[in-house]
């Protein structure tokens, strides 16, 4: 290993080795149950709580896909600015009423939610199945996505398939022993990196390459104009429609994502939540720097067959090597704490699913997420472009789960057949879009096409055999659970 790969692998090791202490020492001496597991005891205040959904949009992807994008695609990669920021917003309404709900019947997933609602287990099966289906995909992006941030910084020394392993195992050893506290706590380092190093990213790259971002823009502007405008340079398919359908449809999923349910039933309390919605928005001016170092990397080393490697190519060659070190621990860590908490999701869902309950829960929860974590890592090596098909189908066919989930809680006439089939028609109707090549259909993001199916589908088997639900099975608004005050 030359001195460079040792030195930024080095750096490297270190803050791994302080995420890891970080999270034995935020679950030092507490009672190891199922709740304090898989959502922190329900007691994050506002800090831990905005680092912890901080670090679940700011994932290894915002590093290589973001730029990757923004090199191939041009800005409508800034989408996803636009439905994280407006999802965020959403949940200043069902953040609360999900942690309400939650709270009252003791419910720890997205899977309880509906099980609940519904008085069924089969609903909160066929939500674990689904969601499991649609969140394993980005647990084999982030064991993708570190191993390449690994494999870039040392120089080539660390092969892709050595580096694989690792994330594996560091992301698994990481989220067995810290649970969602651990992975709150280890959001702050990581958080604090990720700013730290997008901040001189930022700087170093266009004062480096251009001299400044004036000569960066001048240039996009007079020589890939197609670069700024809808739809791109590549596909005429991104267009304005594309655009504003992808962003509303995400925007609205955000809230029903099982790591952002996670999220809000790890909360301390439902004001927690609303004050977390104003203030989180503001984290994704972040990604605005990968977009445009995209730009720059068109400019500084055009032809790249994968682009994902645009940034990293980007700053491999002019960064000293102990910063490159750095940099390739935000981005790593920007895998491990979103991949732990996928990880988690799924345990905590296929438990209450199996029924089991009790002292072997928390046991069962994180062997299920040891099994999610090998089935992830076996897809990498064996079958790398199958779960990267399926991940243009996670937030589209996590759309169709919104009826089964968050509108079931307002909607008391929604029956279980009636969600069960609304449900799949929109997952059968968007896989058949997707695959036969028309996502979007025209102009328009095809989940959404599937989600309007999936909502006439349940709204006319309501209208024609409409359930009653009893009261203790809908959420109930913040104030009717204020006790009045004595007259």
């Amino acid at each position: 290993m030359s001195r460079n790969a040792a030195v930024s692998v080095g750096i490297l090791a270190v803050f791994l080795a302080g995420t890891v202490l970080l999270g034995l020492l935020a679950t030092a001496r507490r009672h190891r149950s199922l709740t304090e597991w898989s959502v922190g005891g329900r007691s994050l205040g506002l800090p831990l709580t905005w680092v912890l959904m901080a670090g679940e949009t700011y994932t290894s992807y915002s590093y290589l896909g973001a730029a990757g994008w923004s090199y191939k695609n041009g800005v409508s990669g800034l989408y996803l600015v636009a439905y994280l920021s407006v999802g965020m917003a959403v949940t200043y309404v069902t953040g609360p009423l999900v942690w309400t709900y939650a709270h009252r019947h003791g419910l720890n997933s997205l899977s309880d939610l509906a099980a609940h609602r519904f008085a069924s287990p089969l609903a909160g099966a066929v939500v674990t199945v689904l969601a499991t289906v649609f969140i394993l995909p980005y647990v084999q992006i982030q064991i993708t996505g570190m191993g390449v941030v690994v494999a870039t910084i040392s120089y080539g020394t660390i092969s892709l398939g050595v580096a694989y392993l690792l994330a594996f195992l560091l992301s698994e050893a990481f989220v067995l022993v810290s649970g969602l506290r651990g992975s709150a706590w280890a959001s702050v380092l990581k958080d604090s990196l990720v700013v730290a190093t997008m901040l001189v990213i930022f700087v170093w790259v266009p004062l480096h390459y251009f001299g400044g971002y004036r000569e960066l823009l001048h240039r996009m502007v007079s020589t890939h104009p197609a670069w700024l405008t809808l739809p791109g340079p590549v596909s005429p398919e991104l267009g304005i429609g594309w655009f504003v359908s992808t962003s509303a449809l995400n925007a609205v999923v955000y809230s029903i994502f099982p790591t952002t349910v996670a999220g809000f039933l790890g909360a301390r309390s439902a004001k927690v939540l609303r004050s977390n919605a104003v203030y989180l928005p503001f984290y994704q001016l972040l990604l605005f720097v990968p977009v445009l170092l995209g730009f720059a990397s068109v400019l500084v080393v055009p032809g790249l067959t994968d682009s994902n490697l645009a940034l990293f190519t980007l700053v491999t060659d002019t960064l000293p090597s102990w910063l490159l070190g750095v940099v390739g621990a935000a981005a790593a860590l920007s895998s491990i704490v979103p991949m732990a908490v996928f990880m988690l999701v799924i345990g905590t869902m296929w438990t209450r699913s199996s029924g089991t309950a009790g002292e072997g829960s928390r046991r069962l929860a994180q062997l299920v997420t040891l099994l999610a974590g090998v089935v992830a890592l076996g897809m990498t090596y064996l079958f790398p472009n199958a779960l990267v098909r399926l991940s243009v189908l996670s937030y589209e066919g996590m759309a169709q789960l919104l009826p089964l989930t968050l509108l079931a809680l307002l909607w008391r006439r929604l029956s279980l057949p009636a969600a069960l089939s609304g449900a799949a028609v929109g997952v059968l109707l968007d896989a058949l879009l997707v695959y036969r090549g028309a996502d979007p259909l025209y102009g328009v993001n095809a989940g959404l096409v599937a989600l309007a199916a999936n909502l006439l589908t349940a709204g006319a088997l309501t209208w024609l055999c409409p359930a009653n639900i009893p009261d203790n099975r809908l959420a109930v608004p913040e104030p009717a659970l204020v006790a009045p005050r004595p007259s």
